[in-house]
């Protein structure tokens, strides 16, 4: 039997408010402009050599000795980057606090191949695992939608 509850302000017949799973229209729109800012601040769409063309930016995590960095995984038609999205502070050599993006840059052609992986535990969690010529490997995951940006690799 459906009921009507009402939970801060809402009214919700027979289902919890935990099922809303989709963000609401205003939160997308935020997100969408957030993500277009953060393009923009790291050079644009059209930033590159010269040919060179983004086909897919996409919110991550890249996984670290130090815990996952959280950022945007940039593909494009020559090269797989990611930049964080916070800056990182150390100390430099003076003793200054010093904030700096953290930044990965692929070209294509010194990638060996791309695998997907997922956790054995939490099926739901899935990685990307991208692995360069000299044998060293980046993982990215915490993808909105993985299937669609493994794709474009």
């Amino acid at each position: 039997m459906w009921q009507k509850k009402k939970v801060e302000g809402r009214q919700f017949c027979g289902w919890s408010p935990k099922a809303l799973l989709r963000p609401k229209f205003s939160e997308t729109v935020k997100g969408k402009l957030s993500l277009g800012a953060m393009i923009l601040q790291l050079g644009g769409v059209k930033r590159g050599a010269k040919g060179e063309k983004l086909l897919k930016a996409s919110h991550c995590y890249l996984s670290t000795t130090a815990g996952p960095i959280a950022g945007l995984l940039f593909i494009s038609t020559q090269r797989v980057a990611f930049c964080s999205d916070r800056s990182i502070k150390f100390s430099s050599p003076n003793g200054e606090l010093v904030g700096i993006h953290y930044k990965v840059s692929i070209p294509l052609r010194k990638i060996k191949r791309a695998n997907q992986s997922k956790n054995a535990k939490k099926p739901s969690q899935k990685f990307m695992e991208i692995f360069k010529m000299d044998n060293f490997d980046f993982w990215f995951m915490g993808f909105f939608n993985y299937q669609k940006a493994f794709s474009y690799l």
